[in-house]
């Protein structure tokens, strides 16, 4: 069900508006003129928005917490001298009345303050009545539930203005990323809230500078509106967060190597893509059709448990179905996660068939 958000454009400005928008600045406001020299570097390859962390939350005490409001006079020069719009991460009311004080343009909500709907309930109730854009970004945790109640909760403040932050979820296990992108989250979002804008953080995905450009690509490539990303002067000497920022040169090559693909296509190609697109939904109908049949079997599979007495889960024969299928999967060119993911929400769904039939409660995925 898609929802049907008012949702207006981040300004009334031909360059805020155009395809990719581009937000950038260092992660940390550290003085006056590192915050100078990159805005200005920024502004003239003609970056609109100028981003900088003023509070920063960071997971362990002792860790550098950003310059506080003492940074919030150099954004106003930002704005004087450039030109440029000036955003700012806040997680409290008083981060909000502070940003309002000193005439910030944009604010937004980071992935720590998203997570707890208390914490931006009470920002919410702060922004009533005021007329400032705000970025939410993604939670930590991969919950597109938890994202959209963030974003309705500042929707209804009578806030209009509202941009999506896709910065990537956490994640316990080892990773090539510092945040794992999840893009399905983000098209969920956006399939949910048509009209809402999503723009994505390679600098948090990433966690370093080597895979900027690919994660930005990858975001155009799904027709999101623009990336926030961070510059700094000199960024081996960043008091926060070094290894993936970078400087404003860097951020032009990403710039000028980025392909922008049409966001419609001409009829010629439509016709092409629509005779494509009636072939999955063909495919995509055998495919329940097919899990109605399986779920059935599986039906028949729990009456005969339940009259043997014998228990539903069976691990050797899960691992063995499993692992035949990872290696089916393997070389007809399908992902291991594509196939766990698949196989396993197929192997719950005949688990909770089985269950009901035994009239036993499921309690979710058992271990196996």
């Amino acid at each position: 069900m898609n929802l049907e958000l008012d949702i207006l454009p981040l300004f009334d400005d031909p360059v805020a508006k155009k395809r990719p928008l581009i937000i950038a600045g260092p992660c940390s406001a550290e003085s006056e003129e590192q915050v100078l020299e990159s805005a200005r570097d920024l502004s003239a390859m003609g970056v609109r928005i100028f981003r900088a962390g003023i509070w920063k939350p960071r997971t362990r005490p002792n860790a550098f917490e950003g310059v506080g409001s003492t940074g919030l006079p150099w954004l106003k020069r930002v704005q004087e001298e450039t030109g440029m719009l000036t955003a700012i991460e806040v997680a409290n009311v008083k981060h909000v009345y502070e940003a309002l004080k000193f005439g910030v343009d944009i604010i937004w909500i980071g992935a720590r303050t998203s997570a707890n709907p208390f914490a931006v309930q009470e920002i919410a109730d702060t922004l009533k009545g005021l007329d400032i854009p705000v970025m939410i970004k993604n939670p930590v945790n991969p919950d597109v539930e938890l994202w959209i109640g963030a974003i309705e909760r500042i929707y209804g403040a009578g806030v209009k203005r509202i941009v999506a932050i896709h910065r990537g979820f956490s994640v316990f296990a080892k990773s090539n990323y510092r945040n794992h992108p999840h893009w399905q989250i983000p098209i969920e979002l956006k399939r949910r809230i048509p009209n809402l804008p999503v723009i994505t953080d390679p600098s948090h995905i990433c966690g370093n500078r080597e895979r900027l450009f690919e994660i930005s690509q990858e975001a155009m490539d799904l027709n999101f509106d623009g990336i926030i990303i961070e510059c700094h002067p000199d960024p081996d000497k960043a008091w926060s967060d070094a290894k993936q920022q970078i400087t404003p040169a860097a951020l032009k090559t990403i710039l000028d190597k980025i392909i922008i693909r049409k966001s419609e296509v001409d009829n010629g190609l439509a016709m092409t893509l629509g005779e494509l697109r009636e072939e999955i939904d063909t495919l995509d109908d055998q495919i329940i059709d097919i899990f109605e049949t399986r779920m059935k079997i599986a039906d028949q599979i729990g009456q005969y448990k339940k009259s043997y007495n014998v228990a539903i889960l069976q691990s050797k024969r899960w691992d063995s179905i499993l692992n035949k299928r990872l290696d089916m999967g393997y070389k007809k060119g399908l992902s291991n996660e594509f196939i766990t993911r698949v196989f396993r929400a197929i192997h719950q769904e005949s688990i909770n068939h089985q269950a009901r039939i035994m009239n036993i409660e499921p309690e979710g995925e058992p271990e196996t």
